[in-house]
């Protein structure tokens, strides 16, 4: 691992995806990889309940990772890869709070396990964000973005200058890159994943889930 993603969801995970992976830090993982590999759920929902994994099973071909549930060990992945960096996604916290409402939030009350995978999905996912991040209170707006300040505040005292990046969503290749210390592409910086696709990407699930 070459990059450790320590932002919480919603702080454009999936398009600083998108372009670590242009950049050739791929490939990157994300939550969306979960899906993908639904094989590597049951190593997830061991760490997230407090038992020693060998982070290399779930990594192995990936040099960089973002968003839950990776970032969520986002200090024993720094422990365990010394001389990767260290990436803070961060954005304003009432925007963030917002749009984790209209998503993540939103999503895990209404989401109902179909089978033993989605089950253990679903556990480790409400023990990671719901539980150990957000004490069962994502209703709280003040305790959310309160915890999300604090978050940013123990990265930035934890890792030392040299080797963390803070990359504030919408501030364009130029931070990221200079951060990477890479030459700065031609184009925009990728932008997907937004509060609408979000929904519009679970209602299609929800309409077709075998698909």
């Amino acid at each position: 691992m070459k990059i450790i993603g320590a932002g919480f969801g919603r702080t454009g995970t999936k398009s600083m995806k998108l372009a670590l992976e242009q950049l050739g830090f791929g490939p990157c993982y994300h939550m969306f990889e979960v899906f993908q590999h639904p094989e590597g759920i049951p190593l997830w929902h061991k760490a997230a309940f407090g038992h020693d994994i060998d982070w290399a099973d779930l990594l192995w071909n990936y040099q960089s990772g973002v968003d839950w549930p990776l970032s969520h060990f986002w200090k024993p992945l720094a422990d365990r890869y010394p001389d990767a960096k260290v990436l803070l996604t961060i954005r304003p916290a009432d925007q963030w709070y917002t749009s984790m409402t209209n998503t993540i939030f939103n999503q895990l009350a209404g989401n109902e396990p179909e089978d033993d995978m989605r089950t253990q999905w679903k556990e480790m996912v409400d023990k990671i964000v719901l539980e150990d991040t957000f004490d069962n209170l994502p209703d709280d707006r003040a305790h959310c973005e309160a915890v999300f300040d604090r978050h940013t505040a123990e990265v930035k005292e934890t890792i030392p200058s040299d080797r963390l990046i803070i990359y504030e969503v919408g501030s364009g290749w130029q931070p990221l890159c200079v951060g990477l210390g890479v030459p700065v592409p031609e184009g925009p910086f990728p932008k997907t994943n937004t509060t609408a696709e979000f929904r519009r990407d679970r209602k299609a699930e929800a309409e077709n889930p075998g698909s």
